[in-house]
Formats: C-alpha cells, sequence, structure tokens
C-alpha cells in the first residue's frame, strides 16, 4: 500500500491525542489541543474524542468530494452538533485540532493546511514545505504576559478546527504536483522545529526511505536525551507524534529496526 503512518503517545497513561487515517485517495492527519490541566475546557468527552470524530468526519467528506474547506466546516458544524447539547463549546479552550489534509488527482495534489502541522511535497523543484504560518507570526506580536492561547480561534488571531466552522476559511489550501508527501503533526516535526537535528529535506528523505516510524524513534531518541528541556526549551518533555506518508510507488523501506 502507497500510505503508511506512524503514531506514538508522548505519555504512556495519556490517550494519543494525534489521529491520522487514509482512503484511497485522501488522507487526514490532526492533532489534538489540549487546555492546560488547570483549565476546564468545557467538554465532558475529551480532545481524543472530539479528534477522532473530526478527522473521521473530514477524511469521509473529502473522499465524497467536497471542497477541502467545505469538507472541514462540515465536519466542525457536525462534531458540535454531537455534544453541544451536553458540553459548553462557548468556553475558548473547547477541544480544537491542527489539520492536514490531502486529496490525490490524477495529475496533482490537493491540499489544506491549518495551524502548526505541516506537509511537504516533492516536486521537479525539490520538497516543498506547505505551512499555516499564522501562530509564528503571532507570537512576536503578543504583548508581555499576554497568553498566545487567549488568540486561538478570534479574529485577529490564529484558527484551529474547534466549535467554529469559521475555522475552515483561515486554512491554507492549494495544489501541488503530483508526487510523494509527507504530513506530519508538530510532535513529529519537533526532529526539524525544535531539535534542530534534521532539515526538512532530511526529514522527508527519513520517511521516504525508512518510513514514518524512523521519524517518531528519532524524536524519541532526540527527546529521551534532553529530559529537563533546558538545551531545547519545549512545553511538554515529549509530545504525541504522528508522520503520514504516500508515494506513487510502493515505498521502498531499508530500515531493517523494529
Amino acid at each position: 500500500m502507497p500510505f503508511r503512518i506512524a503514531t506514538a503517545p508522548g505519555l504512556p497513561d495519556r490517550p494519543n491525542e494525534d489521529f491520522a487515517a487514509a482512503t484511497a485517495t485522501v488522507a487526514v492527519l490532526l492533532d489534538g489541543v489540549s487546555a492546560p490541566t488547570d483549565l476546564d475546557d468545557g467538554c465532558s468527552h475529551g480532545v481524543a474524542w472530539h479528534t477522532r470524530r473530526l478527522g473521521s468526519l473530514l477524511l469521509a467528506g473529502l473522499d465524497g468530494g467536497a471542497a477541502p474547506r467545505e469538507a472541514l466546516s462540515e465536519a466542525i458544524t457536525t462534531v458540535s452538533s454531537l455534544h453541544e447539547g451536553t458540553c459548553d463549546l462557548g468556553v475558548q479552550q473547547t477541544p480544537s485540532a491542527t489539520v492536514v489534509a490531502v486529496r490525490i488527482g490524477a495529475d496533482h495534489l490537493e491540499y489544506l493546511v491549518l495551524s502548526d502541522s505541516v506537509l511537504l511535497t516533492e516536486g521537479d523543484g525539490g520538497v516543498r514545505l506547505v505551512a499555516d504560518t499564522t501562530l509564528d507570526d503571532l507570537r512576536p506580536r503578543v504583548a508581555p504576559g499576554t497568553r498566545v492561547r487567549d488568540w486561538r480561534n478570534v479574529p485577529g488571531g490564529f484558527w484551529t478546527a474547534g466549535a467554529d466552522p469559521r475555522a475552515a476559511e483561515e486554512a491554507v489550501v492549494g495544489t501541488a504536483p503530483l508526487g510523494p508527501f509527507v504530513a506530519m503533526t508538530d510532535g513529529a516535526s519537533r526532529a526539524v522545529e525544535v531539535f534542530g537535528d534534521l532539515s526538512w529535506e532530511g526529514a522527508f528523505a527519513l520517511v521516504r526511505h525508512r518510513g514514518p516510524e524512523a521519524l517518531v524513534r528519532r524524536v524519541r531518541e532526540l527527546e529521551a536525551a534532553d529530559p529537563s528541556r533546558r538545551r531545547f526549551p519545549r512545553g511538554k518533555v515529549r509530545d504525541d507524534a504522528t508522520a503520514l506518508c504516500w508515494a506513487p510507488e510502493s515505498l521502498q523501506i531499508t530500515d531493517t529496526q523494529k
């Protein structure tokens, strides 16, 4: 099969809040956004519950032919309808998720990216990063003493797929040449963005030739080497990590580690 997925929870005693799935021609990858443990997110179901339902509905919508933003908007609306009678979806920290979705056409890829999960595509010009940079662009403008999360899903802030279908309009959408691609949550992209151990091209090559399991394993090794977070500051010592890849031909996996 041309699709391959690897995912691992950050902590063994907590649910994996990432989600990834694929049909023959569509793939989705989501990273659930958790509220700090001292905050009530208004939902009795949890982030993993939200992410799995949102991802499944988004996958079905895209597989049925809906445009990416339309499919995401409808998925958000449907998930909200499932628990708006029992949960307070007006709480800003209500469960939400970052999103990458790709649909494979006859001669191109169609994609959607929302928030800080990323997509790598390959064409004649090499590896290309597709990313929603809104959050990174916002950070330098946040006033001292202001929390970045207070800018989630508000006009002028950054957007994730929570209870408000307007988030779909904020997603980055476009097309890319038909070719191999890799999607990853920010827990997997840590190898590039936090630890600087790999370039985007290096991460793409690692997944392309050794499988997404190799990238997740590399991240775990890097996290374990800095348990105090002093050398590489980050919010969590370990994070849920998920990578998904596709190639027109079956992947030639050369990694022998199991």
